[in-house]
């Protein structure tokens, strides 16, 4: 027997018997015949149906939804919220005797609205200033209220995650510092899996997956943390106030996470630069030999594509679609999506 259940067997013989003693109070009230056997059966069928009904929404439905915000919120802000409350609850203490001097019923209702009141102020200010208070009390947030060890970190963004790559390189050793994934870069990416556009959420899925990926393989350590920056609303902002907190490099592929960062002064590890500073450099006039796939741009052109992804151009290659040919380098090209190869057949 689950507990709902069980619950909703209680929930039941309670209403059950507060729809009989309705009952037997109405019955009193009502003088028409008949009238009377019909309450005494209607209302606690109803009640009892009530009961069984809403019980869960008024016991375990409440508890559930409780839990899973405690379990979303940062353990930094859920012990900001707790000494919140308490310190308003102390407040509220010591207003409650002069309150209840009050004449009634102001001195009998008072000292309680006067508890949620300051409960509630205390909880909202500690967490929506946390971080203000800790700078007054204590300067600059240290690696141990934090909840971390001094550590060479690097940040890890929801690009660069969904992309993959990053696993292939923690493999290499390329990176040596930790790789810390806050909870909100987590919590973005199971918005993204929850998506209703199919594109979006296959992207959020490939992302969780590859941090899975990234836990049973990567040789350097992965941490995922509840640490949040309150004073940001966008994740990119919260990654880029973090990196300067904890005074750490973010890996990335966003363009625009990348410049916003480094006019910040943040250091950024981009993949995409990664990757074309170690893509295969071919100079004008060396050869090599390229299976071409397709049809250029211009008349007669044919391109192919080498093991890294850059595009080999080749003029008049047309014509040998689908073969491998030798070809001679004549330019090569950097742009902005990439490295290009211009090149001929070789004679």
């Amino acid at each position: 027997m689950t507990i709902e259940f069980a619950l909703r067997l209680g929930g039941m013989v309670i209403f059950a018997i507060a729809g009989w003693r309705a009952s037997e109070f109405l019955v009193e009230r009502i003088p028409w015949p008949y009238v009377d056997y019909a309450i005494r059966v209607i209302v606690p069928l109803a009640s009892t149906a009530l009961g069984l009904l809403i019980t869960p929404w008024l016991t375990t439905r409440p508890f559930s939804w409780v839990r899973s915000k405690i379990r979303q919120l940062p353990a930094q802000q859920l012990v900001a919220a707790i000494i919140g409350l308490i310190i308003g609850l102390v407040v509220a203490a010591l207003l409650a005797w002069p309150l209840s001097l009050l004449p009634p019923p102001l001195g009998e209702v008072l000292p309680f609205i006067g508890a949620i009141i300051f409960g509630y102020l205390g909880m909202a200010v500690m967490t929506i200033r946390q971080r203000d208070i800790m700078h007054l009390l204590g300067g600059r947030l240290s690696f141990k209220e934090m909840g971390l060890r001094r550590e060479n970190y690097v940040l890890l963004d929801t690009s660069v995650i969904i992309d993959g790559r990053i696993a292939d390189i923690s493999r290499t050793g390329f990176v040596t510092g930790t790789m810390l994934i806050p909870r909100f870069i987590l919590n973005e990416l199971q918005h993204i899996a929850d998506s209703s556009d199919m594109l979006r959420r296959n992207r959020g899925r490939r992302g969780l997956d590859m941090l899975n990926k990234l836990q049973k393989e990567s040789v350097v350590p992965i941490r995922i943390h509840d640490i949040d920056v309150e004073e940001a609303q966008e994740v990119d902002d919260k990654l880029v106030m973090l990196a300067k907190e904890l005074h750490c490099p973010i890996v990335t592929n966003d363009y625009n996470l990348n410049r916003v960062a480094e006019l910040q002064g943040v250091t950024v590890l981009n993949i995409n630069e990664l990757a074309n500073a170690v893509k295969a450099i071919f100079l004008p006039g060396e050869s090599m030999k390229l299976r071409i796939i397709q049809e250029g741009r211009e008349v007669g052109q044919g391109v192919g594509y080498l093991d890294d992804g850059t595009m080999v151009v080749v003029e008049n290659g047309r014509r040998y679609i689908g073969s491998a040919v030798e070809v001679v380098v004549t330019k090569v090209l950097q742009t902005a999506q990439g490295r290009m190869i211009f090149a001929r057949l070789e004679e």
